[in-house]
Formats: C-alpha cells, structure tokens, sequence
C-alpha cells in the first residue's frame, strides 16, 4: 500500500512538472526592442493595470511625492523627452515620471506598464545628462518587460517546486535552483537596462558618458559593505561601467 502511495505521488509531481513546462513553453515571446525571447504569461494592458494599481502605494512608501511642482515638471520634461525620441514611443506603455519624497534613500526604479519613480536623495545630485541616464534605464525595464517576465518566471519555478516536493521532497533544492537563476536573470535585466538607457540617451541628444558618473554616484553611495555582486540583483557599479562604455562604443556615442 505504501510503495502504491509512494508511485501515485511520483505520478503527481511529474504530471505537476510537465505542466509547468508546457505552460512555459507556450508563454514564449520575442521582444520585438531587444530581441531576447521571454517567458511572458500576461499582456501589456495587464502590465499597465498592475503599475497603476500598484504606483499610489510605492509612493507611499516614499514619503509620497516632492511637493515642488516646479522639479516634477522637470523631471517630466527629460522623462518625456527620453521617450518621444525613442523606440518607447512606440510601445504600448503609460509612461508616467514621479519625483518621491524621499530624502534618505538613493533609488530609482519602474513599475510594470511605465510608472516609473526616482527619489529626490538622487535627484539632488544628479544634473539633467544624468537624471536622464536614471530615466532611462528605468525605460529600459519597461520596454524590456522585466516585471513581467521575473513574475512569470517566479510562477514556472513555483510550480516546478510544487511538482518536485509531491514527487520526491526536492521541493528545496528546486526552489534554490530558481531563486539563483532568477538572481542571475535580475543581473541581466539591469545590464540591457543600461544598454538601452544608453541609447536614449543618445537619441535624445544627452552625453551618455554621464551615465558613468551615475555608476560612480551609486558606488559612492552603497560604501565599502555593499553586498557581493553573486549575492546582488544588481551587477557590481564597476562591471556595469565596463558595459555602459560596451554600449556607448556600440551605439556611437
């Protein structure tokens, strides 16, 4: 009875497996601004609901909005700028510029869908080449559809988890697998983050040299104790100059 029990749940955990990759088969897409194929299981009016819904309680979270008017209008502009000259003008994104509150904390980062955010502890030492490098990196995870592929993403190794405890308690060993590739995956989403940035920068008419200074700016500020590169989402400040410097020479900045 027991070694019944013990092939019915074997049985499970595979069909549980097989399903997870099925489902991510069919959820290929190539992005037509990158070229990368991704794992994508919703659509951009989906990203869009997800960043708008989402975007009052980021800000929140940040001390709400600057309440100067007069440097949200700024930032609007370079924002705008960044992608009425560019290949976002053609996405099918809300893209929307909010300066936070936030005095303390050094960060920028987008939504799914085009809300995008930077702190005024970065702001404030950021010139207008360089808040454009910020911006447009942000653009980049937008129009690179990040969130939605690491959701989807996190949804296969999920059930793939599901499937492996089921059949044969490796459910942890499984889930380690996917959280390093996911770490992995979210280092490279910060690489082609810069490349495109790079090249809004440069269709907008902006030095993309200053995006280097932004590297710098952001190494400065993590100190000597930032966490090792194999450990981080983000790619070591160093690492991402070499790319950015990749990217200008490729582009023609």
């Amino acid at each position: 009875m027991r070694r019944s029990s013990w092939k019915i749940r074997i049985l499970i955990g595979l069909a549980i497996v097989a399903f997870a990759f099925i489902k991510r088969c069919n959820s290929k897409e190539t992005n037509e601004y990158t070229g990368r194929v991704q794992t994508i299981n919703m659509t951009a009016e989906q990203e869009i609901a997800i960043g708008l819904q989402s975007a009052p309680e980021m800000a929140q979270q940040h001390g709400g909005l600057y309440p100067d008017e007069r440097l949200q209008t700024f930032v609007d502009a370079v924002g705008n700028k960044l992608v009425n000259n560019s290949m976002a003008r053609e996405t099918p994104y809300q893209y929307d510029f909010h300066l936070l509150a936030d005095e303390r904390t050094i960060n920028a980062f987008a939504l799914p869908g085009g809300q995008i955010f930077i702190t005024y502890a970065l702001f404030s030492q950021l010139n207008e080449a360089q808040l454009a490098g910020v911006l447009g990196h942000e653009i980049g995870h937008v129009i690179g559809r990040h969130s939605a592929e690491r959701i989807a993403e996190s949804d296969f190794w999920r059930t793939l988890t599901m499937g492996a405890s089921v059949g044969g308690d490796m459910g942890g060993l499984v889930s380690g697998i996917g959280q390093n590739t996911l770490l992995k995956n979210g280092r490279g989403d910060e690489l082609e983050s810069d490349d495109l940035g790079v090249l809004l920068m440069i269709r907008s008419g902006y030095d993309p040299r200053e995006m280097i200074r932004v590297m710098e700016i952001l190494k400065s500020a993590s100190g000597p104790n930032r966490v090792p590169e194999f450990q981080s989402t983000h790619p070591d400040p160093e690492n991402r100059i070499e790319k950015i410097k990749e990217a200008i020479a490729k582009y023609g900045g």
